[in-house]
């Protein structure tokens, strides 16, 4: 029997023992003279234990899940030799990233399209902005935080790790890469930074109707936005921040991570993190800014078959260490692609 089975089987004998006991005494207590409301009050009484006792169960289990993810993420960098120093993006700390927050000694590394409106709200609290404050400003929550937490240098980083609790969220990078282009393409607002990148996109990457055309909606398609990423990416240019792989925007084999949290356990991990770093009297698991319409899990299906094979394979390794690190997996989605055509191989035709 596992160390983990040993210790979940004594939590339940303790609960049952508990509610027993109680029982038990309220029922045997001659001083009460309401026999029929203290049997109410005893269950209210065991039901209050009996969840203390399953939360402390869970917060065991995610103690458990999060250890095998820091060990599952070093033995990853050591095998793709990504633990070793060097002077590219992915050998060394990219400092420029997190957010440190000294007093309460929380560093996070800030993924976009990972919770991470959630917790920018979160940091925002902790920097000492009132609820009311954030609620009301119009300025980008991002701005607000960088005027409270100033970008650290690496030998900062070093040394702020050492007595602080260290964080990041991660999520399925086909995923994350499709909720970054819904937000910030196919629902951007006029005249933003994203609207006009959308433009852009457009007048190099839609294909002319026979009449010298463009036609289509005012946004790029989701294939549309891949062909145009995809030679960014190997042309070596610097990506946005919302569909940067994770393994170069936070450097997990060069940086510490306490806690690998991950989307899709984003409850219990976010709880565990906010009782472990001493956090729950100052901060609550926030859920902020969900997508528009259909779930992105549920949508992907209507987006990658859009793409080619080919497509979805060059994507796979553009976000290959983001998968090996974070134990993900492409399964499911290379069926999706429909078989290459030659009009793929060019931006505009």
């Amino acid at each position: 029997m596992t160390r983990r089975n040993v210790l979940a089987g004594a939590r339940r004998a303790i609960l049952f023992a508990g509610v027993l006991a109680l029982l038990i005494l309220a029922l045997s207590n001659p001083e009460n003279s309401n026999e029929i409301s203290q049997p109410a009050v005893a269950e209210e009484e065991a039901r209050t234990i009996e969840e203390r006792i399953m939360e402390e169960e869970r917060l065991v289990e995610t103690e458990y899940r999060l250890a095998d993810r820091r060990n599952f993420l070093a033995e990853k960098c050591a095998e793709e030799g990504l633990d070793k120093p060097g002077n590219d993006s992915l050998h060394k700390p990219n400092a420029w990233e997190f957010l440190v927050n000294r007093q309460h000694h929380l560093i996070w590394c800030n993924i976009f399209k990972a919770a991470s409106t959630s917790w920018m709200y979160n940091f925002n609290l902790l920097a000492g902005y009132s609820a009311q404050f954030l609620k009301a400003s119009k300025t980008v929550p991002l701005t607000l935080a960088r005027q409270r937490y100033p970008r650290p240098t690496a030998k900062e980083l070093a040394t702020y790790l050492n007595d602080s609790v260290s964080f990041l969220i991660v999520r399925h990078p086909f995923e994350r890469l499709l909720s970054g282009y819904r937000d910030k393409l196919e629902q951007s607002l006029p005249n933003t930074y994203h609207s006009k990148l959308g433009v852009h996109i457009l007048s190099h990457y839609r294909r002319k109707t026979a009449s010298g055309s463009r036609q289509g909606p005012r946004y790029p398609l989701f294939e549309e936005f891949v062909r145009w990423l995809l030679c960014e990416w190997k042309a070596g240019n610097e990506l946005d921040m919302h569909w940067t792989p994770i393994a170069n925007f936070c450097t997990p084999c060069q940086v510490r991570f306490d806690v690998i949290a991950k989307f899709e356990t984003l409850h219990d991990d976010q709880n565990y993190l906010i009782k472990h770093a001493h956090l729950d009297h100052v901060i609550k698991p926030e859920w902020k800014n969900p997508t528009r319409g259909t779930q992105t899990k549920n949508a992907v299906k209507s987006y990658f078959t859009q793409l080619t094979k080919s497509q979805i394979r060059d994507l796979y390794q553009m976000f290959r260490y983001d998968f090996i690190l974070f134990d993900y997996s492409p399964d499911g989605y290379f069926e999706l692609g429909r078989e290459d055509d030659a009009t793929t191989l060019s931006p505009n035709n």
